[in-house]
């Protein structure tokens, strides 16, 4: 029988944290993260990473967990992850991920096989080299050369995406798009997938929000000792939304009010790529948020979704 996990996922601001807090708590579970950013240690007010009093006595894995001058790959990510979810499962609990990182995501729900494209590493030091010499466009139009299609969908500037995906052609002789619509769902689990959502103005409001509180709550600062702790730029870490902007305002690249609006800018950006990339599940269930009229509300609805669906995998 396949074990059943139940995944909340959703824009970045949406509000994520909190119910999978009151989720968890009504399934007797401990949660997952499946946000590529909250995994890193000492990167806290960018990462809007939730706080040891706002966890409530709920367990979370795959947070603050790698140092920031680790690269962590999605590879990594779905060995830990998977060995997570054994470990709840084995405590006879309902494993609860919870996260915006698609990418994280699909390594769960689908059969992918990263061991071909990840065994070695030569290939994308080789890319990352040419990109650092040449440019971010040279290696992004490597990759129309290769596949019009996906490169349309990677901004030039995304190095770190479009070298993964030149990887995976150079690698396997696949596009990457061939690589994807091969993948199949992974029988070892029963997703039961839950995805947030706002109406887009509050959703962007939210936004503006919380970047604004994350400079009064010293944003700056954090940056400030990350780069005092050795931590710098180049750093996969470091690219994060909110700390290259704050770097480079720091660099005086930026006026700090450029940073701030590139933030909030780019934060709404991410948000509208998530939500395209979660209309993907095609057997998901969307929640809007705004809709419901209290809190309580929607957790009942949602958690009728689950036993819902927990009573038809019994069937």
């Amino acid at each position: 029988m396949s074990i059943p996990l139940v995944i909340i996922c959703g824009p970045t601001a949406v509000g994520k944290t909190d119910i999978s807090i009151d989720i968890a708590k009504r399934l007797n579970t401990s949660i997952i993260s499946a946000d590529s950013m909250q995994i890193y240690k000492y990167m806290n007010i960018g990462t809007a990473k939730i706080s040891y009093e706002e966890m409530k006595g709920i367990k979370h894995y795959l947070i603050d967990e790698v140092d920031p001058k680790t690269p962590f790959s999605v590879a990594e990510f779905q060995k830990l992850a998977k060995e997570y979810i054994l470990k709840i499962y084995n405590q006879e609990k309902i494993p609860l991920i919870v996260g915006g990182t698609g990418l994280y995501i699909n390594s769960i729900i689908y059969d992918m096989d990263f061991s071909k494209s990840d065994s070695d590493d030569s290939i994308r030091k080789q890319l990352e080299q040419e990109a650092l010499e040449y440019g971010p466009e040279f290696i992004h139009n490597k990759l129309k050369d290769i596949d019009s299609s996906v490169a349309e969908r990677i901004h030039p500037n995304n190095v770190k995406r479009v070298i993964r995906a030149l990887e995976i052609y150079i690698k396997t002789g696949e596009q990457i798009g061939n690589f994807k619509k091969d993948i199949k769902l992974n029988s070892e689990y029963h997703p039961i997938i839950i995805i947030l959502n706002r109406h887009r103005q509050n959703l962007y409001d939210r936004i503006n929000k919380r970047v604004d509180l994350m400079i009064e709550n010293g944003l700056i600062d954090e940056v400030k000792n990350l780069l005092s702790l050795g931590y710098h730029e180049n750093m996969t870490s470091m690219q994060g939304i909110g700390y290259k902007e704050i770097i480079k305002y720091l660099k005086g690249e930026y006026s700090l009010e450029e940073a701030i609006y590139i933030i909030k800018r780019d934060s709404r950006r991410y948000a509208k790529r998530q939500l395209t990339w979660f209309k993907r599940y095609s057997n998901a269930k969307w929640f809007n948020i705004d809709d419901f009229s209290n809190r309580n509300d929607l957790i009942y609805n949602i958690l009728q979704y689950v036993e819902g669906n927990l009573k038809l995998m019994k069937k």
